[in-house]
């Protein structure tokens, strides 16, 4: 009978953790997994506007999205647009943040701080509104950077209406706007960085770049791969930029996979087509940070 009861205990000691997270759990499978089993039927199906008013007009077909989607231009744009922007978007932030916070780290006076907030609002106002004052920047005619490198005997640039520069004009915004968040991000990891091995580096005659080579970026190494991550899968699912200023265009130049998924599941009403191509995505963004994962193992020895 004691042993009986011990197991009980011993069994409810182990559960209570579980209820602590069991809400998060919950949360998780209500509004992330279930919605993705769900989009993945639906991606093998022609699912319409027809089909969300009668049910029975919805009709499995395989394969079918998915043959399609490969041999769509449109499609193999938005993926070549994607892996445009990952490429060169994903290292300018990381870069440019890490850059800036490596600087901002050095000073302890008010100007310093009010660097940190001049870097970091746009990261947290609103993406669209950020968007639209960025469009009428660029608007060829009048806008505020051709009247600037007019004044110095450059221009006009067609920013948004090339679509040699329209995807570069794109990045130029994202990036700015997305150097805060990570700012602060390395600005915590480096100030928990022992200050008692730069000491020991001084009096070893280290410079400030052997310092920040053989100390710093070393100890920001998990910061670098969350940051690296996080960065990643956000250009995968570039969006706000292109939609509220280039529409996709000009001549399908901009368009990403995720702006090519609204347009054929909200715009289109083809849900199945949209679902499909939101998979892809999906698949890719699984890909990607499995090799990053990969390669943090690799680096750390694992």
């Amino acid at each position: 009978m004691k042993g009986a009861i011990l197991m009980a205990k011993t069994l409810r000691d182990k559960l209570i953790p579980y209820t602590f997270v069991l809400p998060a759990l919950l949360l998780l499978a209500l509004f992330s997994l279930i919605p993705i089993f769900i989009a993945l039927i639906i991606s093998f199906t022609g699912l319409d506007i027809t089909g969300l008013g009668d049910w029975s007009q919805i009709k499995f077909i395989g394969l079918q999205n998915y043959t399609q989607l490969f041999h769509d231009s449109a499609f193999l744009q938005s993926i070549l647009n994607t892996g445009y922007y990952v490429i060169i978007g994903v290292p300018l932030v990381i870069l440019l943040s890490l850059t800036v916070a490596i600087l901002i780290n050095f000073g302890q006076n008010r100007f310093f701080r009010f660097m940190r907030l001049v870097f970091y609002t746009p990261s947290i106002t609103n993406t669209v509104a950020v968007a639209v004052v960025w469009t009428y920047m660029y608007n060829p005619s009048m806008g505020l950077l051709n009247n600037l490198f007019g004044k110095i005997g450059l221009g006009p640039f067609p920013w948004l209406s090339d679509p040699a520069t329209a995807k570069m004009s794109l990045i130029i915004l994202a990036v700015w706007k997305a150097i805060g968040l990570n700012m602060l991000i390395f600005l915590a990891a480096l100030q928990g960085i022992p200050e008692s091995l730069y000491e020991a580096a001084e009096l070893d005659g280290a410079g400030w770049w052997q310092q920040t080579r053989h100390i710093t970026l070393p100890s920001l190494s998990f910061s670098i791969f969350f940051v690296t991550v996080t960065t990643l899968i956000g250009w995968f699912q570039f969006f706000d930029e292109p939609f509220v200023m280039t529409k996709g265009g000009p001549l399908n130049s901009t368009n990403s996979v995720a702006l090519f998924v609204y347009q054929n599941g909200f715009q289109n009403s083809n849900f199945g087509y949209a679902a499909a191509g939101s998979f892809v995505m999906f698949t890719a963004i699984i890909i990607a940070t499995l090799v990053q994962f990969k390669l943090q193992k690799k680096q750390q020895g694992i």
